[in-house]
């Protein structure tokens, strides 16, 4: 293929330029496979910590590691052409100083080749973001419910019900964007204000669990085909229901087994004569 024919990857300036404008489409993917079947449709894949619960059984992301995250990151890039992808930088990996977020995150993008990373926290990570983006780390922002602080926060719940919540929430999203992040997820987060922040923010929101008025959506790429089924949370739209799809290929593989039906000839080689 021509260089001129080749497709372009879309990058976190393209992402940036879309606030406004058409809907953003984003869904988390951790594997070569579902990053190919995912990528002629999204705008932006998100390797998320959120492989620690979907594919490793964790009971939240904070066991998550830096080496999971690369090894994730350099598979979903095999099956990428288009999308901006983005890595998440895990709990433990960022928090300690700057220099650690700069070293961390430069090897994820230098091992995975991956356009930018993302991290989670407000006021308190801009100058981290800051120091990143200056140095050439492009930074996807995220504030409102941040699964990496679970066990201060207290559970998983939607925030922004108390005035107090409401304004931490504004001045985490207005730091961050003033930090340089590119665009910002905002997730488990009251409608009316995840409204607020789309209509103010100059970078673009990703909502989940927040605001249609968001600039674009994301999800678990598996809670939204019906194959993560452990729980259902409130903003989830299940698209598609693989689970039962997949549990009677397995159902009929066996009984085909057990029965002598499979392998057939068909599925077996002879010798060539």
């Amino acid at each position: 293929m021509s260089a001129q024919g080749k497709q372009k990857r879309l990058t976190t300036a393209s992402i940036r330029s879309m606030k406004g404008g058409e809907r953003i489409v984003c869904l988390t993917a951790y594997t070569t496979p579902i990053a190919r079947l995912l990528d002629p449709h999204c705008d932006l894949l998100l390797v998320g910590d959120s492989v620690g619960m979907v594919l490793y059984g964790m009971d939240t992301t904070v066991g998550v590691t830096l080496d999971m995250m690369i090894a994730h990151g350099r598979a979903v890039m095999r099956g990428t052409s288009h999308a901006c992808v983005i890595v998440d930088l895990p709990f433990g990996s960022y928090q300690e100083s700057k220099e650690q977020a700069f070293r961390n995150a430069v090897r994820i993008m230098q091992d995975t080749g991956c356009d930018g990373i993302k991290l989670e926290g407000g006021e308190e990570m801009a100058e981290t973001i800051a120091f990143l983006t200056s140095r050439g780390v492009p930074v996807f922002g995220h504030v409102g419910l941040m699964p990496q602080l679970v066990n201060t926060a207290g559970g998983f719940r939607s925030l922004g019900h108390s005035e107090q919540e409401a304004g931490k929430i504004r001045r985490d999203a207005a730091a961050v964007a003033d930090a340089g992040a590119f665009a910002i997820v905002v997730e488990g987060t009251v409608e009316p204000l995840a409204r607020e922040l789309s209509a103010s923010l100059s970078v673009p929101t990703i909502g989940i669990g927040a605001s249609p008025a968001c600039d674009g959506q994301v999800l678990v790429s598996d809670d939204m085909l019906g194959l993560f089924n452990d729980f259902k949370p409130r903003f989830v739209k299940r698209f598609a229901e693989l689970s039962p799809l997949v549990s009677q290929a397995v159902e009929s593989y066996a009984d085909e087994v057990r029965a002598g039906r499979f392998p057939g000839p068909e599925h077996t080689f002879q010798v060539r004569k």
